[in-house]
């Protein structure tokens, strides 16, 4: 496993995410608890010590789930991360009631790291209008040592990330934005990375196969990258891809199943990023795929809780 600096900590450069955990008869909701536990074991006993979870992961079941199966290791072997969801507006009153539900549900009594979840256009102002109760509240936690570091991810486009970071980028340690190489251009990912840079904010890295859509390609792209390296499969691109930008530090990846994790895992037991002339590649066929047709859509179901019409947006979008 490949490791990386972050302030005084080496955090494995491939942390394992607890949103698309393996499930029972395919209901979200209804974790394989014991599959979830051979997952977390492989992971443990193959160095990765980075894992993240939220509030609303798996219909609010994967901090529980998470809690129990972790509490079968040493609390210094790994490195936990949760989220406040302040994407839903009904919560903002609430990050006192949460976050020690959270503690609790996790069933541990300080989380390594801290963020403030999913800013974008549709929570920014409640973010920015409650940003004196809900920052002092976290920077309070992290003076109690109940916050190890407190960081953001975001959804949003650059102008509502630049917003953010204007009222709270002082406080942040770190941000976990979607970055893969089909996003690098489409959702304009490269000038937040090139944003975080310039603040020397760390970047953590989500959706690195956009959800499952980066793990396979059509026959006619494929075909494309097998000429370049025959060897290598497609997810193997997406994370060599991230291995070439200096400011990531962890690489979230959410394998529903132990295969997929062992794979995963392989790609981080050596730092090999892209040649310039594969990067070069990989990007124009990026450039194709979104010329032909490319929805930003992940299945991450954040969409679903704001649809009047209770839609399941992913699961039509499939169609």
């Amino acid at each position: 496993m490949i490791y990386r600096d972050f302030q005084d900590l080496k955090l494995s450069a491939l942390g394992m995410g607890c949103m698309r955990l393996p499930t029972l008869n395919g209901v979200y909701s209804n974790i394989d608890e014991a599959a979830a536990g051979e997952m977390l074991a492989f992971a443990m006993e193959h160095g990765v010590n980075y894992y993240d979870t939220a509030w609303a992961y798996h219909d609010g079941n994967s901090e529980s789930v998470m809690g129990r199966l972790l509490a079968a290791y040493p609390r210094e072997s790994f490195y936990l991360a949760t989220k406040f969801p302040g994407y839903d507006s009904a919560n903002m009153t609430k990050v006192e009631e949460i976050f020690e539900q959270q503690l609790q549900k996790c069933g541990v009594n300080y989380f390594d790291f801290y963020l403030i979840h999913n800013v974008w256009e549709m929570d920014i102002d409640d973010y920015l209008e409650q940003r004196d109760s809900l920052l002092g509240y976290l920077l309070r936690q992290k003076e109690n040592g109940r916050i190890r570091h407190l960081g953001f991810s975001v959804h949003g486009n650059l102008k509502t990330m630049q917003r953010f970071l204007d009222a709270y980028g002082e406080y942040m340690e770190f941000c976990q934005v979607q970055l893969n190489w089909l996003d690098w251009a489409f959702q304009d990912a490269r000038a937040k990375v090139e944003l975080l840079r310039e603040l020397r904010i760390p970047v953590w890295v989500m959706e690195p196969l956009r959800g499952g859509k980066l793990a396979g390609l059509s026959e006619q792209y494929e075909s494309v990258l097998k000429a370049l390296a025959p060897d290598r499969s497609i997810p193997e691109w997406a994370y060599r891809f991230l291995q070439g930008i200096d400011n990531v530090v962890v690489t979230l990846s959410g394998a529903s199943t132990l295969q997929q994790l062992k794979e995963n895992i392989q790609a981080f037991e050596t730092d090999a990023p892209l040649s310039r002339k594969e990067t070069e590649a990989l990007l124009a066929l990026a450039g194709e795929i979104i010329a032909e047709k490319t929805l930003p859509c992940t299945a991450c179901r954040y969409c679903t809780g704001y649809c009047p019409q209770e839609l399941d947006i992913p699961r039509l979008l499939s169609f």
